[in-house]
């Protein structure tokens, strides 16, 4: 992949990443649940999932799954229900009693690694809209008299680089943002909030229509 032609997928990257979606609405509620360090488990998974995505466009089933309208409406429908059902647990999350012992505090709320990659993964490969994106993005940025897979290697090395700092960043400011929140009421209003975000997000998804 000549240089040009990297450095604006790279920087096409970047403007995915940060552009707000379920993945960062996840990546805000584990920081704010669990801390950075222990929250970022969540992002692996994000970032497994983009890996299996990627592997299903270069594998072709990405051209399946874009024509086929019941294979993307079940995958569209379970991953509304998913984020609705990760806000409904965001909106009865129990608020702890947070004093200068933030770490034990978080640590009487947290999950298993293994159930935070878990989700993470759910939340992203419950998207078909982010397949059917990288089905039509990818092979603009690929040179078709070149080796295929080691262009689609470095895709998706930097794709999942960017995304790692891209859901740090959202993880790490939500992990901040916990700092302050000193009473059960200023906890309870957050959750709630991220429980908005999680159904707003399964709102968008449930409009997305396969292309034509």
């Amino acid at each position: 992949m000549a240089l040009d032609i990297w450095l604006t997928f790279f920087t096409a990257c970047w403007v995915i990443s940060f552009s707000p979606g379920a993945g960062a609405v996840a990546s805000m509620s584990s920081g704010l649940q669990y801390g950075f360090r222990y929250g970022y488990w969540n992002v692996i998974g994000l970032q497994l999932a983009l890996v299996v995505q990627i592997g299903v466009v270069v594998a072709g089933v990405g051209a399946v799954l874009a024509t086929s309208a019941w294979a993307f409406e079940f995958i569209k429908w379970f991953g509304v229900g998913y984020l609705v059902y990760l806000g409904w647990l965001q909106w009865h999350a129990t608020p702890a009693n947070l004093d200068d012992e933030v770490e034990h505090a978080r640590d009487t709320r947290r999950e298993s690694p293994a159930r935070l990659v878990l989700k993470g993964f759910l939340v992203n490969m419950s998207n078909p809209k982010a397949i059917v994106f990288i089905l039509a993005v990818l092979p603009q940025f690929l040179n078709t008299e070149a080796a295929l897979p080691l262009q689609y290697g470095v895709m998706l090395i930097t794709m999942v680089a960017v995304d790692l700092v891209v859901m740090a960043i959202y993880t790490g400011l939500a992990a901040k943002v916990l700092r302050y929140l000193q009473s059960p009421r200023q906890q309870r209003l957050l959750n709630r909030s991220f429980a908005v975000m999680f159904v707003g997000a399964a709102s968008l998804l449930s409009t997305v229509h396969r292309a034509s």
